[in-house]
């Protein structure tokens, strides 16, 4: 009886003990590191501000502690520059002009005037409403066709049609794709009306920080919107003021953009007259990069880039007296899971046949500005580039049972994401919310740009769980962006460890693999890797 007891614990020690060996995490380490990197004395991680140089010089502390290899062009940074306009708003003004007469629109109540564009001093056109805003020649699709728009101001409803697929619609969307077809078409400038179906924040919390400086990058090749006098954002709940005497009403407009339906486009009753002064300075902050080195051969010159980003909004107006914006989930999440990373390899060593390249980019929060720069200027050769797996925002605020995954329709790296994470019990899912843009809101998009195969993940609440869904929209609603988003806040650290394991296995799919991902034949994005 002795001799089989002792087997017994014996047997039960060697299960307990693989056990142990094929978990790589444990949540614990993940939240260490975002207690450090939500703390207050970081100061919500400002683009180029003190606390995001204080949480740079932590992050490369780890980087070298887990063995990673200096990867930028000055050690492990690669600086970047950047312009910050800040607008003056005190000496601003909007109206709108209606049959002579004038009738103001009050800043931060009904309209915010955007910085991320260079506005003119004065300005003053006809407003034209051209529904969607959108060309898309690949769906032969165009909201701008047979409208006079020289010398106007176009005036979108945010989101797309149905026939449209998210991430395509998405793409036409961004302010670069946008302008290209606006600037053809002689227009100076742009009136956003939100999407009420896709707030993730309400008006008086995108209103409380307008003053906040946005920025740009400073190097003349990113100019993306040249000839762009004016953009303007308008609080649904004023919208109504701008369709007055055209027959048509902001209600009728938001409740078929609610349900992706066609929209019709036609001139307002109305112009638009704005007065503007911005404050503008320099900037400077940087990139991170480092290296876990392959060992084939003939393969360790090409990346697997794991990226994220280290910034968030820094300090703003106080929300229930607190004014640090601390960015615990966004993207201190992503931030540590990077770090916790670089320490897993170092503790549990595989071998990888291409090297993985760990990039924490800056400027995220002011336009994915950082990564726009890596992708353009990698620390590598561009070609040997392989993958990108984003970690942004990734919300372990529920148990893991599913992912969604953009990009995951694109390119082959969507069935390795797929399968990794199937194999570890987790259902995927491609965006069930193509109205939210989440496809071009993160770094992931900038890799795509330039040809490289990418995915971003992030948990997603049962779609037959109100309750699950609730979690998830109260989160939006009370702490996304919001001085909140601290380490006082429920996290599932078993779910937080599940995702890295998720993660983890699929970069050593994707650096051991045979072949390096390919895009799909159909995938729109294919056109920027040839």
């Amino acid at each position: 009886m002795k001799e089989i007891l002792t087997l017994l614990l014996a047997l039960l020690f060697a299960i307990s003990t693989a056990g142990q060996t094929t978990s790589h995490f444990d949540g614990q380490t993940w939240w260490d590191h975002i207690k450090v990197l939500a703390d207050d004395k970081l100061e919500g991680r400002d683009t180029g501000s003190r606390g995001e140089r204080a949480a740079q010089a932590y992050a490369v502390e780890q980087l070298k502690g887990a063995g990673a290899e200096p990867a930028g062009t000055d050690g492990f940074y690669q600086p970047v520059n950047f312009v910050s306009r800040q607008i003056v708003e005190k000496d601003c003004s909007l109206a709108l002009i209606r049959d002579g007469k004038r009738e103001t629109l009050t800043l931060g109540e009904d309209a915010i005037i955007g910085t991320r564009v260079m506005p003119a001093r004065k300005v003053a056109a006809q407003l034209v409403f051209v529904g969607y805003g959108l060309k898309v020649p690949e769906k032969n699709y165009d909201d701008f066709a047979g409208l006079d728009l020289g010398g106007k101001i176009v005036v979108i409803f945010s989101g797309s049609p149905s026939e449209i697929p998210g991430s395509l619609a998405a793409h036409y969307q961004t302010a670069a794709e946008r302008w290209k077809v606006l600037r053809a078409a002689g227009a100076i400038g742009i009136v956003s009306l939100m999407n009420p179906a896709s707030m993730d924040v309400p008006w008086s919390r995108i209103a409380l920080n307008r003053a906040h400086p946005t920025m740009d990058l400073d190097y003349p090749e990113f100019h993306e919107t040249e000839g762009a006098r004016l953009t303007v954002t308008i609080n649904p709940a004023s919208a109504e003021k701008l369709f007055a005497g055209s027959g048509h009403t902001f209600a009728e407009i938001a409740a078929l953009g609610k349900d992706r339906k066609p929209l019709s486009h036609f001139p307002l009753a109305v112009s638009l007259e704005a007065k503007t002064k911005v404050q503008v300075t320099k900037a400077r902050s940087a990139n991170l990069v480092a290296k876990i080195p392959g060992s084939d051969p003939a393969l360790k010159d090409e990346y697997v880039v794991l990226s994220a980003h280290l910034d968030h909004v820094g300090i703003g107006e106080p929300v229930n007296g607190d004014r640090i914006y601390n960015g615990a989930m966004d993207n201190g999440s992503g931030s540590a899971l990077l770090l916790d990373m670089a320490a897993s390899f170092k503790k549990n060593p595989e071998t990888l046949r291409r090297s993985i390249l760990l990039v924490l980019v800056t400027g995220e929060e002011k336009g994915l500005l950082g990564s726009k720069y890596f992708a353009a200027h990698p620390t590598v050769t561009p070609k040997s580039i392989v993958a990108d797996v984003n970690v942004d925002m990734f919300l372990p605020i529920i148990p893991l049972k599913l992912l969604t995954v953009q990009g995951i329709n694109e390119s082959d790296l969507g069935d390795h994401a797929r399968e990794v994470a199937e194999s570890l019990g987790v259902r995927v899912q491609p965006d069930p919310e193509p109205l939210r843009n989440l496809f071009v809101r993160s770094d992931q998009y900038n890799f795509i740009r330039h040809g490289v195969p990418s995915v971003a993940m992030s948990l997603a609440p049962d779609p037959d769980s109100p309750e699950q869904k609730k979690v998830f929209k109260d989160w939006l609603t009370y702490r996304y962006h919001a001085p909140s988003d601290d380490v006082n806040q429920p996290i599932h650290l078993a779910a937080a460890a599940k995702y890295e394991e998720i993660v983890r296995a699929l970069l050593i799919s994707i650096a051991n693999d045979d072949h390096r991902p390919q895009w799909k034949e159909d995938s729109f994005f294919r056109r920027y890797a040839m």
